[in-house]
């Protein structure tokens, strides 16, 4: 069977969210850019399974020296670099664009996110939807408690004690037991 559409296309301003998010910023002052970034995938992973979003993470390379690359992390989520002197707005931007054109506008949504207000304006006006830094931070952590209450509900479901897994005999010859019946008798 092939693998359903997704139902929305996510542009996410990768450094944008990582100065928004209070957790990413202290990430990165203690650790590095880079760890900010590889938490921001992760949250990203697990966010874009759960809403069943393609999610393209763009982080800036303007200043690298080297040409713009995709990396595939999952399914749902690629990350990618802007080519050189090329910024993720510029790369959002372009991506609307073309995206306006596209005939998959009738079927799939357009989300960016960022916080960057002439972005938002910019993406809205080419028919982008726009979610903030702090609405994409708020679902995700939303995501996340869905995804740990799915498996608690299932850690806990009722078959979860030895006996569930004996056979009819086995279970009839404990419960005989704990009613005290002597061997013989069972």
């Amino acid at each position: 069977m092939p693998p359903s559409k997704p139902q929305a296309l996510l542009l996410v301003d990768g450094y944008n969210i990582v100065g928004a998010w209070y957790r990413l910023q202290q990430v990165r002052d203690r650790d590095g850019l880079e760890a900010a970034r590889r938490e921001l995938i992760e949250a990203l992973v697990g966010y874009s399974a759960f809403q069943g979003f393609d999610t393209r993470l763009v982080f800036d390379a303007q200043y690298q020296g080297t040409p713009g690359s995709q990396e595939v992390i999952t399914q749902n989520l690629c990350v990618c670099y802007t080519d050189f002197k090329q910024t993720a707005d510029t790369y959002i931007e372009r991506a609307c664009a073309l995206y306006r054109q596209d005939l998959r506008k009738f079927e799939q949504r357009l989300i960016v996110a960022t916080s960057d207000r002439a972005q938002q304006l910019t993406v809205v006006g080419y028919g982008a939807e726009w979610m903030s830094a702090q609405q994409l931070q708020h679902e995700v952590e939303t995501a996340g408690r869905h995804v740990r209450n799915r498996q608690q509900a299932k850690n806990r479901s009722p078959n979860r004690f030895l006996s569930s897994a004996l056979d009819p005999i086995a279970q009839q010859r404990l419960a005989r037991m704990r009613m005290g019946l002597n061997a013989e008798d069972i």
